[in-house]
């Protein structure tokens, strides 16, 4: 790590801090309902069309149905968006239908949050699907995954309640006051900085790149002219036409990073200038990642009437996140070793970055795209500004480590903080039997049923992901998709499963993965990735709601302390982790090892 690494770190640590605790005070706002008048009165007619009041309070399972409910209606439009989108309007690119196999695994991507993409959108998609489907979607996701955790704290501060909120008051007052406005803000900062903004066709321009030639003069007829003596008359020639793809970009952009979705409106994501193109516009996209799902640990705090627990949380995410970034910059300024003996310099110099910059943009360096890295996959964003199948073995274990510890180190909006407090729910269970205790959470003594519904969150994923990988790596059709075989392929292979069992979305890129087997096989993964988590979780709230809260005693475990945070996260590395030391053995750990053949 050299000096720039630890002050980039620094500021943006700073930063999110400054900016994550007045909006943690405005989610908590939020999750009670504390709302000024007009807007409670501009609600009202939104609720009325629904069927449902402000006032009436759910039944977990009847939370739980009708957030299935939603996010299936949601998936069966976006599929007849892309399969419909040659006879609408706003596809002045004349984009065919999408594939059936395609569309449902996209379908499911960004219903799920997961924005996993297969295919090339600026050559697929219509900017009537990318806004009316993926977008609207984007939102929606995002609003599902904040209103569960809304639902938890309900389950926390409740006192013996049968019901833990309304789904749809809470959808509705997530996307309504929380992710259109600060969508809108970005997206206008975004345009300000180049991010493009328009309906415009797909335009031929002239480039830098020329290439130079000589032809035959042709005259007002047609015919080739001639010079006195017979000869052809040449003249200059040159190609330096190429067609770029225009659409409402900033829009998608905005809310691609606030929701933690991270799909592209161009393949190269966030690494397309025009998505992308300034060096500030990647820091405030970073910042942009990690802003809700911060500011939910403020929320949190609040919410429980006890501030020291949200900055508990936040601190395991902070000391896991610092020590992944410190793992991942050094592996990419070291280089790639088999280079060496080429005599090829890779020293970093006032003349070049050095390093591994393979895949890396210039305009970003090493410093920024492996902290960009770190920060898309540990929160469920995907979104990338460097090709993660271009790191270091060890450089490119980072971010795959950071999914499977469960997204949980900051994590995607709402869906980071209600995995680390179900870490939290399993690490006061496991002191609570070392120390010979019932164990108690907030107040909320933890018991059987919790811990059933716990086990179940917390290994429902590890099995889709390994199980789906083993399936990949046996089925024909899946080893087809692989076009390194070795070491390489198997870690493209378990980055795709973990990318979707764990609702990220990025991915090591050598696979081939839009085919029906993928698409089916990713699909079903990122489905019950996400919902056989949210509704054990929904469970879980609803039981714990139920119960009454006992007073503090002196007895009781702080859970506030640095103790209680090396607890989170020693049972966080432990459990999330060692499910999948065997499979990272046989992937980036050998391709090190390869790498480094005299280490």
């Amino acid at each position: 790590m050299t000096n720039s690494s630890w002050g980039l770190l620094a500021l943006y640590l700073g930063i999110l801090g400054v900016a994550a605790w007045p909006l943690g005070i405005w989610l908590a706002r939020l999750c009670s309902g504390q709302l000024p008048g007009w807007m409670l009165r501009v609600e009202a007619p939104l609720y009325r069309l629904a069927g449902t009041y402000a006032e009436e309070s759910m039944h977990w399972s009847h939370y739980a149905l009708a957030l299935l409910a939603f996010n299936a209606l949601g998936m069966v439009a976006v599929y007849a968006l892309q399969r419909l989108q040659v006879w609408l309007p706003l596809n002045p690119a004349g984009m065919t239908a999408v594939s059936p196999d395609s569309a449902f695994n996209t379908a499911i991507s960004f219903v799920t949050n997961t924005d996993w993409q297969g295919y090339t959108p600026e050559s697929t998609m219509s900017y009537l699907t990318q806004m009316l489907a993926l977008s609207v979607q984007n939102f929606f996701s995002a609003a599902t995954a904040i209103a569960v955790v809304f639902a938890l704290f309900r389950g926390f501060a409740a006192g013996s309640s049968r019901v833990i909120g309304n789904f749809w008051v809470d959808v509705t007052r997530i996307t309504a006051w929380l992710l259109v406005p600060l969508s809108l803000v970005f997206a206008v900062f975004l345009v300000g900085q180049g991010v493009i903004q328009n309906f415009d066709a797909y335009k031929d321009v002239s480039t830098l790149e020329v290439t130079n030639y000589q032809q035959p003069k042709n005259g007002p007829d047609g015919q080739a002219l001639k010079d006195d003596k017979g000869n052809p008359v040449m003249e200059d020639a040159r190609t330096d036409k190429q067609t770029l793809a225009m659409g409402p970009v900033a829009s998608q952009e905005a809310i691609k990073m606030l929701g933690t979705n991270g799909g592209g409106f161009f393949n190269a994501n966030s690494a397309h200038p025009y998505e992308n193109p300034t060096a500030l516009s990647n820091f405030f996209q970073m910042l942009s990642i990690f802003l809700i799902p911060a500011a939910l640990c403020f929320a949190f705090g609040r919410a429980v009437g006890d501030m020291r627990q949200g900055w508990a949380v936040l601190a395991a995410m902070t000391v896991m996140f610092v020590i992944a970034v410190v793992a991942i910059i050094p592996a990419e300024q070291a280089g790639n070793p088999l280079l060496a003996p080429l005599g090829v310099d890779q020293a970093q110099s006032a003349l070049q970055s050095g390093g591994n910059m393979e895949g890396k943009e210039l305009r970003y360096g090493i410093n920024a795209s492996s902290l960009f890295a770190v920060i898309t996959t540990a929160a469920s964003c995907g979104a990338v500004n460097a090709m993660h199948d271009s790191f270091t073995p060890l450089g490119g274990m980072v971010p795959l480590v950071m999914m499977q510890l469960g997204e949980v180190v900051f994590g995607g909006v709402g869906s980071g903080l209600y995995g680390m407090l179900i870490f939290a729910i399993l690490a006061v269970f496991i002191a609570g039997l070392m120390i010979g205790r019932t164990p108690e959470y907030l107040g909320k003594k933890i018991e059987s049923h919790e811990m059933k519904l716990t086990s179940i969150a917390i290994l429902v994923t590890p099995i889709l992901v390994l199980a789906g990988a083993a399936f990949a790596v046996l089925a024909g059709a899946g080893k087809a998709g692989i076009a390194n075989p070795g070491a390489h392929g198997f870690s493209e292979v378990l980055y795709a499963l973990t990318s979707a069992g764990n609702n990220n979305g990025s991915a090591f890129a050598g696979l081939s993965a839009n085919t029906p087997f993928y698409n089916t096989l990713l699909g079903a993964v990122m489905w019950l990735g996400r919902f056989g988590v949210i509704v054990p979780v929904l469970a879980i709230a609803g039981s714990l709601a139920a119960k009454k809260r006992l007073p503090v005693t002196a007895g009781t475990m702080p859970t506030h302390g640095p103790l209680f945070v090396t607890l989170l996260i020693g049972t966080v590395l432990l459990v999330g982790l060692l499910n999948y030391v065997p499979a990272l053995a046989l992937g980036p750990m050998v391709e090190h090892l390869m790498l480094w053949p005299a280490h």
